[in-house]
C-alpha cells in the first residue's frame, strides 16, 4: 500500500516536467506527422492520427518508460507502395492487419527478432530508407514534382530539379522553392544557435511559426494573397468532427492479393524493427536507467496500429528522435506520451484553418533533413572503421532495398554477412556444427566478488546471439558479470557493438560488465566493434589491442609496472610449482610485470591431459618473488575435493588456536612443523579475514589465482593488491 502512494506522490511530482516535456515533443511531432503522412501519399492528418491514437494507446498499455510513439520515418517507403498499388481505402486495411501481426509478435515473445539482423545489415537498411526520402522529397521541396520508376531514378534527377529551381520564371514557384530552401536551413543550422530560449522552440516548429506568419504578413499587413503556389499548400486539414464523419470504410476486396501480403509482411517487418531498435536506443538514454518491456510495448504498439488504421491514421511506431527530445526535456514516464498526443488535438482543434498556411516544399525539407541524417556520409566512415567487410553488407543491404525493395535488401544483408563470416573463417561447418548447440553458459560464482560468470564457446554472431543475450538480460544490472570469450572461435561485429552497449549500462546502474578472452583473437581493425576470430598457432601477431588490454596498459602505467601484450615462451620460474607438475604450459601473455621482476601477473595458457581427455585452460595469476626462503605449500579453499582427499593420503595441516582457519581452508605441504611456525597468527588472520585464493609456494615465490579463468580488470587490480598485502604480511 505504502509503495503504491509513493508511487502516485511520485507521479504527480514529477507531472508538471512531463506536461512540459510532451508539449515540445507536440511541437515537432505536429509538422513531422503531416509530413511523413504527404510523403506517403495519404492525407496529412493520417500522420496525426497515428501519433494521437499510439500516444495515448501505447502511455497507457506499453512497456517502455519514455519513448515516444508516432509515425516512423522508416515506414514512407513501404506506405508509398502500398497506397500506389492496392490504394488507400486496402492500405489501411494492410496497416490493420500488420497491426495484428505485431501484437502476434508481441504475444509469442519475439521482442529479439531484431537481434537476427546484422548491424551493418541493418545500418544499409536504415540508410536505404534515407535516400527513400530524401530522393523522392528533394524535388518537392524545391516546388519540382516528378515521378519516377525507382529512388535511384529520383537521386539521379536531383541535379536537375536544383537547375530548374534556379531558372524558375513563376512567382509562386520560386516563394515555394525559396520556404524549401530557408525550412531546410533551420534544420541544418538551428542547433548552433546556443540560446536558452530559443531552444525551447525546436526547429520544426520554428519552420511552422514562420511559414504562418508569412501567410499572415501578406494577408493583414500587404494586402495580398500569399505568393505562394496554392499547389505547394497544404489543403485537407479536416476538423475533429470531419475525421469522425470521414472514418474509412475498409476495402477487403484485394486481400489475397501477393502486393497486399508483400505489403503487410513490409508494413510488420519495418514497423517491428525501427520500433525495437529506438527502444533499445532510448533505454540508453533514460536518467533511470531502466529496461522496457519490449513484447509488452509490440502489443501496445500493434494494437495502437490496428485503431490508428481503422480511424484513417499510419503505422505507429516508436520513434527515436522524438523520443530523445523527451528525455532531454525531463520526462521520467509514459504520460509524457499521453500529454503530447492531447496538446497535438488541441493543435488540431484549435488551428486547424492555420495549419493549411504551411507550404509543403516547408514540411519537406524537415524529412529531406532527416533523410540526410539516415544516409550521411558519416555513417559510412563509421562502417569502414570498423571493417572492411561490414562495409560491403552494408552496401549490398543499401543497393537492393533500393532496386528491389525493403524484405529483400535485409535479407540479402543477412545472407551477404553470412557468407563472409564463412569466407573470414575459411570454415562452413564451423556454423553449420555449432548453430543448434547449446553455447552459452552462465552460473553465479561463489567468494567475495560474487561474479555471474559467462563463458561462450565455438561461435557468436547474430546468428545465435539470442542465446547470450537471454542470459545477460536475467543479471541485474547493479551485478558483476564477466563474459569469457576464450573458448569462442569468431565473435562478429554486432556482438561486438551490443557487448559495448551492455558495458554502458551496466556502468551506468552501478555494476559492472567486463569482457575477457578476446586477446587471442585477431582483428582487421582498431575499432573495438571490429569482429574477432581466434588467431592460428604459427600466426600469433595481432593488429590491434583489445579494450580489456587496453585497460591493463592504462593500469601498468598506474602502477608503474611493464606491460607486454605478447605471448612468451619464457616460463621457467612455474616449472617449480605443484599445480603445474601434471599440466603442460604452453605461453603466458599479457604480462604484467614490476621492474625487477619481483611481481609479475599475466595470463597463461595451459593444458591438461592429452589426446580426447585433453583441455586447455587460459587463466590469470599472479607470481611474486620472496626476498627469503619460506616453507613450500599449497593453500586453497576447504571444499567436498579437499576433503576427499583426505582419504588418498593428503593430510591438511591444523594450525593450533586457529580452527575457524582449519576449517575453512585445506592446507598441504611436506615440512609440517615448518609450516606451523610459518602461519603464524598474523599470516593465519590475513588468510581468514580476505577472499579465497589458491596460494602455492616453491620456497622461494608465491603462486596466486582466483579461478581457472582469465579476470576481469577489477579482478586483476584485486589480485595485485591481494599479493601486495600478503607479501608484507610475510615479510
Amino acid at each position: 500500500m505504502s509503495l503504491k502512494k509513493n508511487n502516485l506522490t511520485e507521479f504527480f511530482s514529477t507531472l508538471p516536467k512531463n506536461i512540459f516535456s510532451g508539449f515540445v515533443v507536440s511541437l515537432i511531432a505536429l509538422p513531422l506527422g503531416l509530413g511523413l503522412a504527404m510523403a506517403s501519399d495519404a492525407p496529412p492528418i493520417a500522420g496525426i492520427i497515428a501519433a494521437v491514437v499510439g500516444g495515448i494507446m501505447v502511455s497507457i498499455l506499453g512497456g517502455s518508460h519514455v519513448t515516444i510513439s508516432g509515425p516512423g520515418n522508416g515506414l514512407v517507403g513501404v506506405l508509398l507502395v502500398a497506397i500506389s498499388t492496392l490504394g488507400l481505402e486496402s492500405a489501411y486495411v494492410a496497416i490493420v492487419f500488420s497491426g495484428v501481426f505485431l501484437m502476434l509478435l508481441g504475444f509469442f515473445r519475439m521482442g529479439t527478432l531484431a537481434d537476427f539482423f546484422p548491424s551493418s545489415a541493418i545500418q544499409g537498411m536504415l540508410a536505404a530508407i534515407g535516400l527513400i526520402i530524401l530522393g523522392k522529397q528533394f524535388h518537392i521541396m524545391l516546388a519540382h514534382k516528378i515521378k519516377r520508376e525507382d529512388t535511384i531514378d529520383y537521386l539521379l534527377e536531383i541535379p536537375y530539379t536544383i537547375n530548374d529551381a534556379i531558372h524558375y520564371g513563376n512567382k509562386g514557384l520560386i516563394f515555394a522553392a525559396l520556404a524549401g530552401v530557408i525550412s531546410l536551413a533551420i534544420m541544418l543550422f538551428y542547433s548552433k544557435i546556443r540560446n536558452k530560449y530559443l531552444q525551447l522552440i525546436p526547429a520544426p516548429m520554428w519552420i511552422v511559426l514562420l511559414s504562418i506568419g508569412f501567410s499572415y504578413y501578406f494577408e493583414m499587413w500587404l494586402h495580398e494573397p500569399n505568393p505562394i503556389s496554392q499547389k505547394y499548400m497544404i489543403s485537407g486539414i479536416p476538423t475533429i468532427q470531419t475525421i469522425i464523419a470521414d472514418i474509412p470504410i475498409p476495402n477487403f476486396s484485394g486481400i489475397w492479393s501477393f502486393s497486399f501480403f508483400g505489403s503487410v509482411l513490409a508494413l510488420t517487418l519495418i514497423s517491428s524493427i525501427e520500433s525495437l531498435l529506438s527502444i533499445k536506443a532510448v533505454d540508453k538514454l533514460d536518467p533511470e536507467r531502466r529496461r522496457s518491456n519490449v513484447n509488452r510495448d509490440l502489443k501496445a504498439l500493434g494494437l495502437a496500429t490496428v485503431g490508428s488504421g481503422l480511424l484513417g491514421g499510419l503505422n505507429v511506431v516508436t520513434v527515436i528522435a522524438r523520443s530523445s527530445v523527451n528525455v532531454n526535456n525531463g520526462a521520467s514516464n509514459r504520460s509524457a506520451n499521453f500529454f503530447h498526443a492531447v496538446f497535438l488535438v488541441l493543435f488540431i482543434v484549435l488551428f486547424s484553418t492555420q495549419l493549411t498556411r504551411i507550404p509543403l516544399p516547408a514540411l519537406m525539407a524537415i524529412l529531406v533533413y532527416t533523410g540526410y541524417k539516415l544516409a550521411a556520409p558519416t555513417v559510412i566512415t563509421k562502417i569502414f572503421s570498423i571493417g572492411k567487410e561490414q562495409l560491403v553488407i552494408f552496401f549490398v543491404t543499401l543497393i537492393v532495398t533500393l532496386k528491389i525493395g525493403l524484405i529483400t535488401g535485409i535479407i540479402a544483408g543477412v545472407l551477404a554477412t553470412l557468407i563472409i563470416h564463412i569466407v573470414i573463417n575459411k570454415s562452413v561447418g564451423l556454423f553449420l556444427r555449432n548453430v543448434l548447440k547449446p553455447n552459452v553458459l552462465m552460473f553465479k560464482e561463489e567468494g567475495a566478488q560474487n561474479n555471474f560468470y559467462v563463458s561462450v564457446k565455438h561461435f557468436c554472431s547474430f546468428l545465435n546471439y539470442y542465446k547470450l543475450k537471454e542470459q545477460l538480460d536475467a543479471v541485474p544490472e547493479d551485478q558483476d558479470v564477466i563474459v569469457d570469450f576464450s573458448m569462442c572461435e569468431f565473435v562478429d561485429h554486432t556482438v561486438m557493438e551490443n557487448m559495448h552497449s551492455y558495458q554502458e549500462l551496466f556502468k551506468k546502474r552501478g555494476g559492472h560488465f567486463d569482457v575477457v578472452g578476446l586477446d587471442m583473437h585477431d582483428t582487421d581493425s582498431e575499432h573495438p566493434f571490429a569482429l574477432r576470430r581466434m588467431l592460428p598457432v604459427p600466426k600469433m601477431i595481432k593488429k590491434s589491442l583489445t579494450r580489456r588490454q587496453t585497460n591493463i596498459e592504462v593500469l601498468s602505467e598506474d602502477y608503474n609496472y611493464n606491460y607486454s601484450p605478447k605471448k612468451q615462451k619464457e616460463i621457467s620460474f612455474l616449472d617449480d610449482f605443484l599445480f603445474f607438475n601434471t599440466k603442460h604450459i604452453n605461453h603466458i601473455y599479457n604480462e604484467l610485470s614490476h621492474k625487477d621482476e619481483s611481481a609479475r601477473l599475466f595470463d597463461i595458457e595451459f593444458s591438461e591431459g592429452e589426446f580426447i581427455a585433453k583441455e586447455v585452460v587460459r587463466s590469470t595469476m599472479l607470481h611474486i618473488q620472496l626476498d627469503k626462503a619460506i616453507p613450500e605449500f599449497t593453500l586453497d579453499r576447504e571444499g567436498f575435493l579437499e576433503k576427499l582427499s583426505g582419504f588418498a593420503g593428503y593430510k591438511d595441516i591444523p594450525i593450533q588456536d586457529h580452527e575457524d582457519f582449519s576449517n575453512r581452508f585445506h592446507l598441504l605441504g611436506h615440512n609440517e612443523a615448518y609450516i606451523k611456525r610459518f602461519f603464524n597468527d598474523d599470516l593465519t588472520h590475513f588468510f581468514e579475514s580476505n577472499p579465497y585464493y589458491h596460494v602455492e609456494s616453491n620456497g622461494s615465490s608465491l603462486l596466486i589465482f582466483g579461478k581457472e579463468r582469465i579476470a576481469s580488470l577489477k579482478e586483476i587490480k584485486a589480485l595485485f593488491d591481494y599479493g601486495k598485502r600478503l607479501k608484507d604480511v610475510i615479510i
